[in-house]
């Protein structure tokens, strides 16, 4: 089991290196889930998690409070709302009304964490 772990860790820290350069893509829920699979597998990687200097205080921030910064919420929903006028603009009518039922259902859930 140990060894899955570590695979889903190693799987998700490079979706993160991935989501931080492209712009659709998150970060941080993926360096969460590494970070959990490390805490099972390796505890020196989910440390060094912890302490990066740039992802590691919102990784700590979710752990210790369930906390998104307001910069992190805004700019997730501006996504999501971009999100909505890409899928507007390509596939129109009915389709929108799927990415309207993200944006209010983790636009909303975004928007109700702590900061």
């Amino acid at each position: 089991m140990r060894r899955l772990y570590l695979a889903a860790g190693i799987l998700f820290v490079a979706l993160g290196a991935v989501g931080a350069v492209l712009p659709l893509l998150p970060t941080v829920p993926f360096l969460l889930l590494a970070a959990f699979c490390f805490a099972r597998s390796n505890p020196e990687w989910e440390r060094r998690i912890l302490e990066h200097p740039v992802w590691g205080p919102q990784v700590r921030d979710w752990r210790e409070r369930r906390a998104i910064p307001r910069r992190a919420k805004v700019a997730a929903i501006a996504t999501l709302v971009a999100g909505v006028g890409f899928t507007w603009v390509t596939l129109g009518h009915p389709w929108v009304w799927i990415s309207v039922a993200v944006l209010v259902v983790i636009g909303g859930w975004i928007a109700t964490r702590n900061e």
